[in-house]
């Protein structure tokens, strides 16, 4: 199963290889991943699977809110439209 997570990061040099890195060690599959900028931090949206049953997606938050520069973590409801979508103009 495919869970998103919403991530407000700094945007610091090696900030989203640190994220990506984190997600990988920690036994996830990354099947999705979008990002915005806004000034001086990014909204980066990420869709991730465990590599097993075991694997916890609150878990996983939970870590990476400790990661240095992370400043907020959501989880997504799965029926959930990605926020970098634009729709197209009537």
């Amino acid at each position: 199963m495919t869970d998103t997570i919403h991530i407000q990061i700094d945007r610091a040099d090696g900030s989203l290889q640190r994220l990506i890195g984190l997600v990988e060690r920690r036994g996830f599959h990354i099947d999705g991943l979008s990002m915005a900028d806004e000034g001086a931090s990014r909204r980066v949206q990420i869709k991730v699977r465990g590599r097993d049953a075991g694997r916890c997606t609150e878990n996983l938050g939970r870590q990476i809110d400790k990661l240095i520069g992370a400043r907020r973590v959501t989880f997504a409801p799965q029926a959930y439209v990605a926020p970098f979508q634009t729709e197209a103009a009537a």
